[in-house]
């Protein structure tokens, strides 16, 4: 907890924010709410809740949000803004604002603080004056009411909230190079899940279907392999077992592709614990370190590029192996791993599970400008699970990859032709 200095992991707490605004949406008084700060830009995790709406009545708008049953203590409570602690821990904020700043409003409780204090620098330039009010020329509102009239009034192409980090992106909106960021809707398959094989909580059957109902068009199964023995990982007889499984329930089920696969443990020395020849008979095949967290960055570094050079490893996933707030990164050279995987043609994963996001966007934009493909997978153990894979869009969204590097939002022909 001192760690994470109080921040809540974004994936676990955001179906509760979700609902709280709905709430407030559904206020008679209210006309426009929305949620800015972190949690708009979908960060990793987030410290406190901003909330901005628009009320022609704003004291009966905060008498009801005082009232809402998620609050578990107010600080303070005023005419146009109120403050309280949820029964989460966490601390929101409310705040009306006339309907002329809203984007104004909107664009400054975003952030980051980095890209406002550039966009507020840009005014200064111009003789004007950028607040949460709206952008001024001397006195008089020029823009505010939306933010894509506040980037327009720059010379500026709309700004994505998940880019607004100050890391290029203003440059890059005035040059007409911003990137065309993958969509929440893009995904066509998930290529990590996770069944009552081994740990997870739902057969094979459940899990596609639960996929289908979400609208992927394929899944991969990837059971852990045996030397994970905790969680009854697969041998070489278990796998082939279960793909004849695929198979037979494959024949009965329409509208979704069901590819075999398997989590395949990396060794200490980057050896894998299933033999070549049944690898090879796999769709997809993803390696991943479980053990041995504390090796030196080198060997570290070495142990996975190994696993990487085997011609039937297609996905490294969740490279990092961290756990947000809960295990640290092992230790490796990111340059590196991203240059064996170019040579080798492996794509690195973006695990969606809310507390790994791995890997960082940082990475993903080295990802991005070395060409290297990546995909995005939900880890899940549980048909519940499959829907965060919304949180892995977001975390490629904010390392600036496009539909075209991510290899699960193409068609599932494209898709297994590229695989090694």
């Amino acid at each position: 907890m001192k760690k994470s200095g109080g921040r809540a992991v974004l994936g676990f707490a955001l179906p509760e924010i979700r609902a709280m605004v709905k709430m407030i949406k559904a206020f008679p008084e209210i006309e426009q709410a929305a949620v800015a700060g972190s949690t708009r830009r979908m960060k990793e995790t987030i410290g406190d809740i901003d909330i901005l709406a628009i009320s022609d009545q704003p004291g009966k708008a905060m008498e009801r949000f005082a009232g809402l049953p998620q609050i578990a203590h107010i600080y303070a409570k005023g005419p146009t803004k109120t403050m309280v602690r949820l029964k989460n821990g966490l601390d929101a904020d409310i705040r009306v604002v006339p309907k002329e700043s809203f984007g104004a409003a909107l664009s400054y409780f975003t952030g980051s603080k980095d890209h406002n204090i550039f966009l507020r620098e840009m005014a200064i330039k111009k003789g004007w004056k950028l607040n949460e009010y709206g952008l001024f020329k001397g006195k008089k509102i020029i823009a505010g009411r939306t933010e894509e009239e506040i980037y327009r009034a720059f010379g500026l192409r709309y700004i994505e909230p998940e880019i607004r980090e100050n890391t290029g992106e203003i440059e890059a909106s005035r040059q007409n190079k911003l990137p065309k960021l993958i969509g929440y809707g893009d995904l066509k398959g998930d290529l990590q899940i996770q069944t009552n094989w081994t740990d997870g909580a739902n057969s094979i059957k459940e899990m596609a279907l639960e996929a289908k109902r979400l609208g992927l068009e394929y899944i991969a199964i990837t059971d852990h392999t045996r030397s994970l023995a905790m969680t009854g990982g697969a041998d070489e007889k278990k796998l082939l077992k279960q793909m004849a499984e695929i198979d037979k329930i494959q024949k009965d089920m329409r509208g979704i592709r069901i590819l075999k696969g398997a989590e395949v443990n990396i060794g200490k020395d980057g050896s894998l614990d299933i033999d070549d020849k049944t690898l090879a008979k796999l769709d997809v095949v993803g390696a991943a370190v479980h053990s041995h967290f504390n090796l030196s960055r080198q060997d570290q570094t070495k142990r996975i590029i190994r696993a990487m050079e085997n011609p039937h490893v297609d996905i490294i996933f969740h490279l990092t192996t961290r756990v947000i707030n809960k295990r640290e990164p092992i230790e490796l050279d990111i340059d590196a791993i991203i240059k064996a995987a170019k040579r080798t043609g492996t794509v690195l994963e973006i695990d969606a599970y809310p507390d790994r996001l791995d890997i960082k966007d940082e990475y993903v934009r080295k990802c991005v400008e070395a060409g290297v493909k990546m995909s995005i997978d939900s880890d899940a153990h549980s048909t519940s699970h499959i829907k965060y894979l919304e949180f892995g869009v977001a975390q490629a969204r904010r390392g600036w990859a496009e539909k075209s590097d991510i290899i699960n939002a193409w068609p599932l022909e494209k898709m297994l032709n590229f695989l090694k």
